[in-house]
């Protein structure tokens, strides 16, 4: 990243909200339900499947977390009354995680009980490195109770990520690999973009050797390459994985996908709390990023 590039990423932070939601538009689906569901329908009619997630983290009490749940609940059940090709994702943080590891996996059982009865999945999303035990805690033990309706996420930044997939290579795996987000220690993460890339198609190829479906999550079209010439070298039909995108980001990659026979989800975020989820994506994407800061000098210069 060059280093005009890399100020951009960091000053993005300090860009006051409004401006932030005039570029945030693309990645978030809006506030309610029903824009979610109305991405959704838009991209089903491409052949595109979708996952639904409400944004929102670190809560305080223990309604909240309950809020949460119910919502998850009813998200399924509307997920199925509408008829369409979408699952859902949620944040163990949401679901009380840390105020009551058995609490939270109450809820999030609770959430997966119900997505298999309707015959759809969960995916149990990865949070910051404080979170990846407990994380992959629940998901080993959830996907013993319901094998085909549960998944998690691997990130390859991680340092640990390989030894993780090793340790889980002994039962049924559902995965989203993707590089990861948040700012992490070096002692905990890679952060040579080269060393991270490696680790992903190293995570990837492994992950393959043990069975797992795989949703192979990145818009780098190195990736993307690596990720095509192993599904080829394994093998493996459509059916048994899928590529992931995120809402808003590298539509014409997207195409090329859909195009070339692969199955392809996209992330849909909506929600009242989308500032910290936009602000990351706008720091992932210094072009954005660019043109935020761009537009906040021009309504600045004009007060």
């Amino acid at each position: 990243m060059a280093l005009f590039d890399q100020l951009v990423s960091r000053s993005i932070m300090y860009v006051p909200g409004p401006i932030v939601g005039v570029f945030a538009k693309r990645y978030i689906a809006g506030q309610y339900l029903e824009d979610a569901f109305n991405e959704t329908r838009k991209l089903n009619a491409q052949g595109i499947m979708g996952t639904i997630d409400v944004l929102g983290e670190f809560i305080s009490t223990k309604d909240e977390a309950l809020r949460f749940k119910e919502q998850a609940v009813e998200i399924l059940e509307a997920i199925e009354e509408n008829g369409l090709e979408a699952n859902i994702s949620i944040k163990p943080t949401q679901m009380g995680m840390k105020l009551d590891h058995d609490f939270g996996l109450a809820n999030i059982r609770e959430i997966v009980q119900r997505a298999s009865e309707l015959g759809n999945s969960v995916r149990i999303d990865m949070e910051d490195i404080h979170c990846t035990d407990d994380t992959l805690s629940y998901y080993t033990q959830l996907r013993q109770e319901y094998p085909a309706h549960v998944g998690t996420v691997l990130q390859s930044y991680l340092r640990r990520t390989l030894q993780d997939v090793r340790d889980m290579a002994d039962g049924p795996l559902n995965i989203r690999l993707c590089k990861g987000i948040y700012n992490e220690p070096r002692r905990h993460a890679y952060k040579h973009p080269d060393v991270v890339n490696k680790n992903f198609v190293c995570s990837l190829k492994e992950l393959f050797d043990a069975g797992a479906y795989v949703g192979i999550a990145t818009h780098d079209s190195r990736l993307v390459y690596d990720a095509c010439r192993l599904i080829e070298d394994h093998g493996l039909s459509s059916k048994d994985y899928e590529f992931q995108t995120l809402l808003g980001v590298d539509e014409e990659l997207r195409s090329i996908l859909v195009s070339q026979g692969h199955r392809l989800r996209v992330y849909i975020p909506f929600g009242v709390s989308w500032l910290p989820y936009a602000k990351r994506r706008l720091k992932e994407n210094p072009d954005i990023a660019r043109q935020a800061l761009k537009q906040m000098v021009r309504l600045r210069g004009n007060t």
